[in-house]
């Protein structure tokens, strides 16, 4: 009985990764997870709709999409209809936070969008274990993010700011 049992459990945990492996999938989703905040911290401080909590799961959900079929062996160079799906996915997600107001140039949430849609391609970036690349995307957005808009205003125009 306890041999039966033992087998049963075994096979439900059959896909359980070595440690180097596991290790590998900690880091992608910690570094995922890190960037999102980063980027979501941002949003949360200026009000906007989608803030830390929001930009950190996407990044993850991203960065996992990105894990999983590399985990059960789909070719790299299928990976492309993953993203094309997440960039789409996400898409949706960010036009949720579009608003339009009562006059024609009053749209509210586009830079939110925006941010959602490079938080899933940093978060997809740093599941495929490009880390580096994921970070230096995360410092360019901050740089959009935190100095464009003071620029703007050095240069006397108003930031528009969604």
């Amino acid at each position: 009985m306890f041999q039966e049992v033992a087998a049963t459990v075994a096979s439900e945990f059959s896909d359980v990764p070595d440690l180097v492996e596991l290790t590998r999938l900690g880091v992608r989703l910690l570094v995922a997870a890190i960037l999102g905040a980063a980027l979501g911290y941002d949003r949360e401080v200026k009000g906007k709709a989608a803030g830390i909590k929001t930009h950190m799961l996407v990044a993850v959900g991203s960065a996992i999409f990105m894990i999983i079929p590399l985990q059960i062996g789909v070719e790299v160079g299928d990976l492309t209809r993953v993203m094309q799906g997440m960039v789409t996915g996400v898409g949706f997600l960010g036009a949720g936070t579009i608003l339009k107001g009562s006059s024609e140039d009053s749209v509210k949430g586009l830079t939110t969008a925006a941010g959602l849609w490079m938080t899933s391609a940093i978060g997809m970036t740093a599941g495929l274990g490009q880390e580096l690349s994921a970070v230096l995307c995360t410092l360019l957005a901050l740089i959009v993010f935190f100095l464009i808009p003071r620029l703007m205003r050095l240069l006397g125009r108003s930031p528009v700011d969604g």
